[in-house]
């Protein structure tokens, strides 16, 4: 043991000029020490393993340190190490059938002619199937252009699922783009009812419609609003689904950017915007209607604890998705102590599930209004804060409109005195 923590030592001391295959042998050496900490004679604290074994992760897998000091505390040792393997390995490729245009035998047997090889999912996703090979582009098939399957990960069904929209529904989809659970939502509601899908950039819009299109979905209206500042016409929602802007932590297979660009500023700013939007999808939804958050990130700061902030500040319970999928909830996290109905939200991690990573939450709402006085001194800093902002910016235009006053006045007279002169 002593030789291997010598081994270690060296290697620690040229990180960026090791080898790779050597650098996995080493962290394969330092897990097998902590699996066996208590059994061997090691030479350092568990925290001086944990703290090289990061190092070792950043340089094998390409993270950046801050994100990877994260990851390890959300991860024990070995399933960080499950997971970051698991980020490196591309996820199935799913389509979800549209039920409105075909069936599932008839589309099966007319990839299949096309030389599609493909498989039904787990009971869990009736509507979809695994493409295990193909010859031909998925996106681009006369059977996709005819909007007969969406190309959509899996992880994505789980909102719409746990949502459970009917038809006659009233329904919000907050962030829409590209239309991926909107089509979705129209598809179990048999066009019946009413879908409201918005989306903050309107360049997105554009996608979003072409796939409602495309999908044979015609009882949705398409708008253009920050989902934080949409008009109190559209409330009375009798489901809200909000797929909250995040930092994209559970799909860092389909972008590989995000190991060296996320810091943890990244993650508090997403939680801050979560929060907002949660807030205003729950007061845009009735009492006694449903509201669904979820992401695509892992970050708790995203997740359990923008959902604890709502359960606090909002008349909102937390409600069993009702998906029967084995789950790892964070009830507490640091110094962070969750509400005790956080259970009943739903995780999907790429190194337990094969899918992409995902969060999702089914809330009811109880009430209208703010919860106690924490709530509403916090709606009312807010407004303080708006108006301040407005005054400023008020204040800012008037001295901007002065300035300009003083300097057509000097350039008046400037001009006045140019010309006596010249007549002189």
């Amino acid at each position: 043991m002593e030789e291997a923590d010598s081994n270690l030592l060296e290697i620690e001391k040229n990180i960026m000029t090791a080898d790779l295959s050597l650098i996995n042998m080493k962290i394969h050496e330092i897990l097998h020490i902590l699996a066996r900490y208590h059994s061997v004679n090691p030479q350092k604290t568990k925290s001086e393993y944990k703290s090289n074994l990061a190092k070792l992760y950043c340089r094998f897998f390409g993270y950046n340190p801050e994100l990877m000091e994260y990851l390890m505390k959300l991860f024990n040792p070995h399933e960080c190490h499950s997971f970051l393997e698991s980020m490196d390995s591309p996820r199935p490729m799913t389509i979800r059938l549209n039920t409105l245009k075909t069936r599932k035998q008839e589309l099966m047997k007319a990839l299949g002619s096309r030389g599609v090889n493909l498989e039904n999912l787990d009971e869990s996703f009736k509507v979809g199937l695994k493409i295990n090979a193909t010859k031909v582009p998925i996106g681009a098939t006369p059977e996709y252009l005819a909007g007969h399957y969406m190309l959509q990960s899996a992880s994505s069904w789980l909102p719409v699922m746990a949502l459970g929209p009917r038809p006659g529904d009233y329904v919000l989809d907050m962030a829409a783009a590209p239309g991926g659970k909107t089509t979705h939502i129209g598809q179990i509601m048999g066009n019946d009812g009413v879908i409201v899908a918005n989306d903050l950039k309107k360049e997105r819009t554009k996608a979003l419609f072409y796939n409602i299109q495309r999908m044979g979905i015609t009882n949705c209206i398409v708008t253009n609003y920050d989902g934080r500042k949409m008009p109190k016409s559209m409330k009375n929602f009798d489901r809200v689904l909000l797929d909250a802007p995040c930092t994209g932590l559970g799909v860092i297979s389909r972008d590989p950017s995000i190991k060296t660009n996320r810091t943890m500023r990244d993650i508090y700013r997403a939680g801050h915007l979560q929060r907002e939007l949660l807030r205003a999808a729950i007061d845009h939804c009735k009492v006694g209607g449903v509201i669904v958050y979820s992401t695509c990130s892992i970050a708790v700061e995203e997740n359990e604890a923008v959902v604890d902030y709502a359960v606090r500040n909002r008349h909102v319970r937390i409600e069993d998705t009702g998906i029967n999928i084995d789950s790892k909830i964070y009830t507490k996290f640091g110094e962070n102590r969750f509400h005790d109905r956080i259970k009943y939200c739903l995780r999907v991690f790429p190194h337990m599930h094969n899918l992409d990573g995902f969060f999702v939450c089914k809330l009811k709402k109880l009430r209208d209004g703010p919860k106690g006085k924490e709530g509403e001194e916090q709606i009312q800093k807010v407004n303080e804060l708006r108006m301040k902002n407005k005054k400023d910016s008020q204040i800012k235009k008037k001295e901007k409109i002065n300035r300009i006053k003083k300097i057509k006045h000097k350039l008046k007279e400037k001009g006045k005195e140019i010309g006596n002169q010249l007549t002189e």
